[in-house]
């Protein structure tokens, strides 16, 4: 694919097919993603990529112990419930998928069940867990690295036929995502991602989120009209 045909033809995918994915193209989407800046070069990430058993026993304490009502422990610092129009963002993708999905607003069982698809990782064949050396930790800079690069692996894996979703309920309980995906204590859990061949049959697959204009977003000092 050119460059812009991956940009803009990206979209998070939330129904993957159960066909595994070779552990060599997963190794080589990384190898592109690892092309990302960072601070000074240094390269904080590493990428636990967990798949067959070990992921469905990821799936299952995740949804079983958020089910118990056991607190969030994930490793990054939240900034709490959006409002404005962060929150109308929010609301408008949610509104897009269970559209897509046929889920009405008053079905509290249908809602909580694509909540709990994002417990069990979308049921992706794939999870890959992006952490990074917590001798860094503390500053804001490898968070930033880190969303470089997981920025950089949802596109080099479309770039070659895989789907993504980066999912922060993936790593809602940290302690169980540590345990099955063997991370040891010299790392901080940042996020996760979902990763397969797309369904196309799901409906959700298909939505594609708005996105605010270049003139809402961008200010240009200096230029020439």
């Amino acid at each position: 694919m050119q460059y812009e045909e991956v940009v803009m033809g990206r979209r998070s995918i939330r129904g993957y097919r159960s066909d595994p994915v070779p552990k060599a193209l997963v190794r080589d989407v990384i190898s592109m993603a690892m092309r990302a800046p960072s601070s000074l070069n240094t390269q904080p990430w590493n990428f636990y990529v967990v798949a067959n058993a070990p992921l469905d026993r990821i799936r299952a304490g995740n949804v079983e112990r958020n089910l118990a009502g056991v607190p969030d422990s994930r490793e990054f610092r939240s900034h709490g419930a959006y409002d404005g129009a962060h929150r109308k963002r929010q609301i408008e993708i949610a509104v897009q998928l269970f559209g897509a999905m046929g889920i009405e607003r008053h079905d509290k069982d249908k809602r909580q069940d694509w909540v709990l698809r994002g417990f069990r990782q979308f049921d992706a064949p794939i999870s890959v867990v992006v952490t990074y050396d917590k001798s860094i930790h503390g500053g804001d800079i490898a968070p930033f690295d880190c969303g470089a690069v997981t920025n950089a692996l949802v596109n080099a894996a479309w770039s070659r036929g895989l789907g993504c979703v980066i999912n922060s309920q993936g790593i809602m309980q940290s302690p169980v995502v540590r345990e099955y995906a063997g991370i040891p204590d010299d790392q901080v859990i940042m996020i996760c991602v979902a990763m397969g061949y797309p369904d196309e049959a799901f409906p959700a697959n298909a939505v594609v989120s708005r996105r605010k204009s270049v003139d809402e977003a961008a200010t240009f000092v200096g230029f020439e009209d």
